[in-house]
């Protein structure tokens, strides 16, 4: 264990304890005004009233205290915490405020999947976990499969992540509970996934393996251009899988919340296939979709 040396300085109010190695890169200045949520250290100095700043730099910590306590009743019990709150963490590292995580749960149009999400990028291109057993390889997903019964599906993409809860439960019951676990295991370094994320533009091995026709890519910037965003919005990803031409359909891969989901044969009816059919009518008459 470190031990802590009290050393008291020119200034009569300020006394330093100092450890035997480095505490911080550079320095760090507290009142009570100050952020200390990520500093345990300040926040158990800071439970003693007469304590009023705190200075840290290289090997020591500086307590201003009020005139109201005298150091000799106090110093002994400064220096313990100090002491422990070392134990535990024992380097103390300037806030990071655009480090941390905030989440925020999101609805989506399909009632059964809530999509959470993160203020930082967490995957470039997407990973798809359509059961717990297929869990292995993305460490987030299993975390969510261990800890939520519930869960069916994890879609996690750029910064978010949709999950597919079963009829067990409503949401309201549970969505602050996954938001709390899914902050706290990114806030806490976890790992995202080990696999490789697939890229947007190629979502599945069909697509990947083959170039489109003229037709076929016309439909496609156009569903990117104008169809995309929205439903990337909601949590999912649409794609176009292949076009038939014989009887002008366009059939179209759905993931993430948009799979399965009860409104997005609706849309797809009304909203897609009117996109398409108003700006390539000589190509489309129809729109499929097929749930990925």
């Amino acid at each position: 264990m470190h031990t802590i040396l009290i050393e008291p300085t020119e200034n009569p109010k300020v006394m330093k304890f100092v450890a035997d190695y480095n505490l911080i890169p550079g320095s760090l200045e507290l009142d009570r005004d100050s952020d200390i949520s990520e500093i345990p250290l300040a926040q158990e100095l800071f439970n003693y009233p007469f304590v009023e700043r705190i200075f840290i730099t290289a090997n020591f910590v500086a307590v201003a205290k009020q005139d109201t306590v005298e150091w000799e009743h106090v110093v002994e019990s400064l220096k313990n915490i100090i002491e422990d709150e070392l134990l535990a963490n024992p380097r103390i590292y300037l806030q990071k405020k655009k480090e941390m995580y905030q989440i925020y749960a999101e609805m989506t149009p399909n009632p059964a999947v809530m999509k959470f999400v993160s203020s930082k990028l967490l995957l470039e291109g997407f990973v798809e976990v359509k059961s717990r057993e297929q869990a292995d390889g993305v460490p987030l997903a299993q975390a969510i499969f261990k800890e939520f019964d519930f869960t069916k599906e994890v879609f996690i993409s750029d910064n978010f992540v949709a999950v597919t809860r079963d009829n067990s439960v409503e949401w309201h019951q549970v969505m602050m509970a996954v938001r709390g676990l899914i902050a706290d295991y990114l806030q806490n370094g976890g790992e995202i996934s080990t696999i490789e994320a697939q890229t947007h533009e190629n979502p599945v091995e069909k697509i990947i393996n083959r170039d489109y026709t003229d037709d076929e890519q016309k439909i496609s910037d156009i569903l990117n251009e104008y169809v995309a965003p929205a439903v990337e919005n909601d949590g999912g990803k649409i794609s176009l899988m292949e076009y038939v031409q014989s009887t002008k359909t366009a059939r179209m891969l759905l993931q993430g919340a948009c799979s399965g989901c009860p409104s997005s044969t609706a849309t797809l009816k009304n909203g897609i296939e009117g996109i398409l059919k108003q700006f390539v009518p000589d190509l489309v008459e129809r729109v499929e979709a097929v749930n990925g």
